[in-house]
């Protein structure tokens, strides 16, 4: 049987967490278009957009489960100019939060609601990593430079 609690506060950590990635792409956006790297900005800018979605998802669920909402303490988080580099952060970040999440994905697995909501979370998160792992292996082939023209 899951431990409702224990899902709740998951999803308050979603919250809390996933706003701040949120606002952390959407500010790498801004750096990578004042760069002149378009495509690398929309990409961002999406992922800021459907991380949102996800907080507003996270924060419905607690309600319906009769949790109280909180916008809790957000740790500082670093912002780069060479796109490389964070991807190669933010590739670290999804793995770690993969982890994680995937011990809540169990946790929930009896309240089909949050479940499905996690799983599908889980899925994108999972497909974001294995984008940045791509990108950084096609940096590998192609070499740094051809890459960064491909992202304007």
């Amino acid at each position: 049987m899951s431990d409702k609690a224990k899902i709740i506060e998951g999803l308050q950590v979603i919250v809390t967490d996933l706003a701040q990635q949120a606002d952390g792409h959407e500010l790498q956006a801004k750096i990578f278009a004042s760069q002149g790297f378009t495509k690398l900005a929309d990409k961002y800018k999406e992922h800021a957009s459907e991380e949102r979605g996800y907080v507003v998802k996270c924060a419905d669920r607690i309600l319906d489960l009769g949790g109280t909402l909180k916008l809790g303490d957000k740790k500082d988080a670093p912002l780069f100019t060479d796109a490389i580099e964070y991807m190669k952060y933010d590739l670290q970040v999804s793995k770690d939060g993969l982890s994680w999440l995937a011990g809540l994905v169990e946790e929930a697995r009896e309240d089909y609601t949050t479940f499905d909501i996690l799983k599908d979370y889980y899925k994108d998160e999972e497909a974001d990593m294995y984008e940045s792992e791509g990108q950084l292996e096609l940096v590998k082939l192609i070499g740094k430079e051809n890459w960064y023209v491909k992202q304007m």
